[in-house]
């Protein structure tokens, strides 16, 4: 697992995460209801500033934002652009 991996899997643990879900770099986020919309605000917002992009709305979806493994891969292809 990459850094980028652990570092945002404890953001959303330590700071995002709804109920007391686990997650891992597979977590379904969004159709679980363990991140609720602000959190997926919140999760935009870091990654922003971690990856000093910025994330344009019509990218925040399930395909990108599903999972931390999705997230990264997102990030990847927006830094590698």
């Amino acid at each position: 697992m990459s850094a980028l991996s652990e570092a945002l899997i404890s953001f959303i643990q330590d700071e995002v995460v709804v109920d007391d879900v686990i997650v891992d770099s597979e977590t379904d986020l969004l159709l679980s209801g363990a991140v609720d919309s602000l959190g997926v605000i919140r999760i935009t917002h870091w990654m922003e500033e971690h990856a000093n992009i910025v994330v344009d709305p019509g990218d925040v979806t399930l395909e990108n934002f599903q999972t931390v493994t999705k997230m990264t891969a997102y990030l990847h292809d927006r830094s590698s652009n």
